[in-house]
């Protein structure tokens, strides 16, 4: 009871009520589950149309420079000097208006947080940086950020906004109805975009596979943005649920699950968060396993699986060769609404990770059939540059 009482609120808590959401515990948050319909129809209605998601429980941020030249190349590097040492990506590099995605690190070469870190657009935000991190970690992301950047750069938290994401195929229509320069962006790029008087940052990116926005909103706007945005026919609201189906559907780690602060980016299969320029200079926390694993290959990896009979496989289930042995454990795991039958990933050693491999997964204690299969499970509709 004690936990019910101290859980935190979003801006939009008032709203999930009203439309009769289930609310549970979530990353010290009282968020929405699942609404009236359910996580089945909310999962289906993402893929066909477009879903409303509240992730104001994420760690949005803006980190600035406390004090700047006014020539907006050398601010940039500057700014990027301060949060690349603690992250294997490329943060100079980007472009004004370029997301990367990158990891924060430990001195081991474990992941402390999966997050997304943009360069603005705009001229007069030169030397700032617009930063996204995970909701169960983000005192710790946020102190680890701030300490790096004392005396050279101020951390602006922003998780007292409302921070909502709209996905799937019909998301870019129906959000341009309401912000029409947002229709001009690509995955991976974002703006500071006006709508009814209120800036919005706006991002096209998400979690689910599928097209779409994440957008920071005002709290003193955020009840009307959401209302404006679910009275549009092709956007209904959807919970925690159907967002945890559609993003293992689409092979996206859960930070806690897929990714803790033991497990490594080649572990996990994200090498490409690994910067090209960051991996030739070895300049990141745990570049010396790292470096390695790269080279010689780690003891496990990430791969996607097919339940071939039986119920799903979840997360801890492990994971045996086909002689029975145990060699590794589902992280993550579940039906598929968008394919019609059990998927999961997990962790396995390089030589059993190839595509095809014949593993089981031992479920309610007894072994089911499982097979290797190419990650993502459901293929991405982001919107690229051309």
């Amino acid at each position: 009871m004690s936990d019910e009482i101290n859980l935190q609120k979003t801006v939009l808590h008032a709203a999930h009520v009203a439309l009769g959401a289930r609310m549970v515990p979530f990353g010290g948050y009282d968020m929405p589950v699942q609404y009236r319909e359910g996580v089945l129809a909310e999962h289906r209605w993402t893929r066909e149309s477009a879903g409303a998601f509240d992730v104001s429980h994420m760690g949005p941020s803006f980190l600035s420079l406390i004090s700047r030249t006014g020539d907006a190349d050398k601010d940039h590097a500057a700014v990027a000097a301060v949060i690349e040492p603690l992250i294997c990506g490329d943060i100079a590099g980007l472009k004004p208006g370029q997301i990367r995605y990158t990891l924060l690190l430990n001195d081991e070469g474990g992941m402390v947080d999966d997050l997304m870190i943009a360069r603005p657009f705009e001229p007069q935000h030169q030397g700032g940086l617009y930063i996204v991190v995970n909701a169960g970690t983000k005192d710790g992301d946020f102190a680890m950020i701030a300490a790096a950047a004392a005396g050279r750069a101020r951390l602006e938290r922003a998780d007292d906004r409302a921070l909502v994401a709209v996905q799937g195929p019909q998301a870019a229509q129906a959000f341009a109805v309401m912000v029409p320069d947002a229709a001009g962006l690509t995955f991976m790029t974002h703006r500071r975009l006006d709508w009814q008087g209120h800036e919005l940052v706006v991002a096209r990116s998400g979690y689910t596979g599928e097209d779409g926005f994440e957008v920071l909103v005002p709290a003193a706007a955020a009840a009307r943005f959401w209302d404006q945005l679910l009275a549009d026919e092709r956007v209904k609201p959807v919970g925690l649920g159907a967002r945890d189906s559609l993003r293992l559907e689409a092979g996206l780690p859960l930070y806690g699950h897929d990714a803790d602060e033991t497990v490594s980016p080649v572990e996990a299969a994200l090498t490409f968060a690994i910067s090209k320029r960051r991996r030739l200079a070895g300049d990141f926390p745990g570049a010396s396993r790292i470096l390695a694993e790269l080279e010689d290959g780690p003891d496990h990896v990430r791969v996607g699986l097919r339940v071939l009979e039986g119920a799903p496989a979840r997360e801890g289930a492990d994971i045996a060769d086909e002689a029975g042995e145990v060699i590794g454990r589902v992280t993550s795991g579940g039906p598929s609404p968008s394919l019609g039958y059990p998927i999961a990933m997990g962790f396995v050693p390089p030589e059993l990770s190839g595509l095809g491999s014949r593993l089981k997964v031992i479920v309610r204690g007894k072994a089911a059939a499982a097979e290797v299969v190419p990650l993502p499970f459901v293929a991405h509709r982001y919107v690229r540059k051309v």
